[in-house]
C-alpha cells in the first residue's frame, strides 16, 4: 500500500539539521528537476518582495515566507515528518507513532510537493513556500513541470501496491498512477425534513484523511485491493463505501461517511 498526501500550508518556521542536499532526497533522479524548480522560486524571492508575493499567492503578512525562500540552499533543515503541521498532518501524528509503526509510515507515505516533486517523511529539506498550482516565472505550471519526471520514475515505486490518494486537486496533476487506485473523499451525512442527504465536506476532509492514513499505518493492513481496503477501514470502525470507477483504469472512491 502507497498513501499519497498533499503537503500542508502550515509548516514549521526552521530546523536545526544541516544544509539541503538534493541528492539525499527520495527519487534522486528528480535531483535536475528539484534544481530547476528551487533556482526559479530563489530567483523570484530575490527581485521586488510584493511581485514574488502575488505569484506565490501570499499575502503582505507572509512576507516571512519570501525571505525564508531566499536562503533555501543554505537554511537548517528538518524531515518532512516534523515540517509539516496542517490539520491532516495534526491527527496523523507521526511523532507519536511507535518504532514499528513509524518504521511503516517511512515505507508507505509519499507527500507531494511543489518544490520538491515528492518526498519520504524522512526526506530533510528546510522550510518553504510553493504550492503546486503556482506558475513560476520561466517555468510555468509546477504540475506540468513535474509530470514527466514522477511519471517516469513513480510507477516502479508504486508496482504491485494499491494506491491510496488523498492528495487535493493541484497535486493529483502531477501524476496519475497507473494501478489500482483508491481516491479519499469524506463526505457528511444529514437528515433534513426526514430525508437523508450527503454533501462533501472541505475542512474536515483533512482531519479524516489525517485519521484515515493513522489508523491504515498503525493497524498495519496491506490491503491489495479496493474491496480489501474497504473491509480494513470498515474493521477500523469507519463508515466507507466505495464507488467503482467508470472505466477499467479508472479511479476508485471510498466515500468515508460522516454523520451528524
Amino acid at each position: 500500500m502507497l498513501i499519497l498526501l498533499p503537503p500542508s500550508e502550515g509548516k514549521a518556521s526552521s530546523g536545526d539539521g544541516p544544509p539541503l542536499e538534493l541528492g539525499t532526497l527520495t527519487l534522486p533522479r528528480c535531483t535536475p528537476v528539484r534544481e530547476r524548480v528551487l533556482e526559479a522560486l530563489i530567483a523570484l524571492c530575490d527581485g521586488p518582495e510584493e511581485a514574488a508575493r502575488e505569484v506565490l499567492g501570499l499575502s503582505p503578512g507572509q512576507a516571512d515566507a519570501v525571505v525564508r525562500n531566499r536562503t533555501l540552499r543554505s537554511a537548517p533543515t528538518l524531515s518532512a515528518a516534523e515540517l509539516y503541521t496542517g490539520v491532516l498532518y495534526d491527527t496523523l501524528d507521526l511523532a507519536t507513532l511507535d518504532a514499528e509503526a513509524r518504521e511503516r509510515a517511512a515505507g508507505s507515505i509519499l507527500i507531494f510537493s511543489g518544490l520538491w516533486g515528492a518526498l519520504r517523511i524522512d526526506d530533510r529539506v528546510p522550510p518553504y513556500r510553493l504550492a503546486m498550482g503556482v506558475n513560476l516565472p520561466s517555468l510555468g505550471a509546477l504540475a506540468a513541470v513535474w509530470r514527466p519526471i514522477l511519471s517516469h520514475d513513480l510507477p516502479a515505486l508504486a508496482d504491485g501496491r494499491l494506491i491510496v490518494d488523498m492528495r487535493s486537486a493541484p497535486y493529483a496533476a502531477a501524476w496519475r498512477p497507473g494501478g489500482p487506485t483508491v481516491a479519499v473523499r469524506v463526505v457528511r451525512e444529514r437528515i433534513v425534513g426526514g430525508v437523508v442527504k450527503r454533501s462533501v465536506v472541505s475542512h474536515m476532509a483533512k482531519a479524516t484523511r489525517g485519521v484515515i492514513a493513522r489508523d491504515l499505518i498503525i493497524s498495519g493492513a496491506a490491503p491489495e485491493s479496493p474491496s480489501q481496503l474497504a473491509k480494513v477501514l470498515s474493521d477500523l470502525g469507519h463508515v466507507v463505501e466505495m464507488e467503482e470507477p467508470t472505466r477499467a483504469d479508472g479511479t476508485w472512491t471510498a466515500d468515508i461517511v460522516l454523520s451528524e
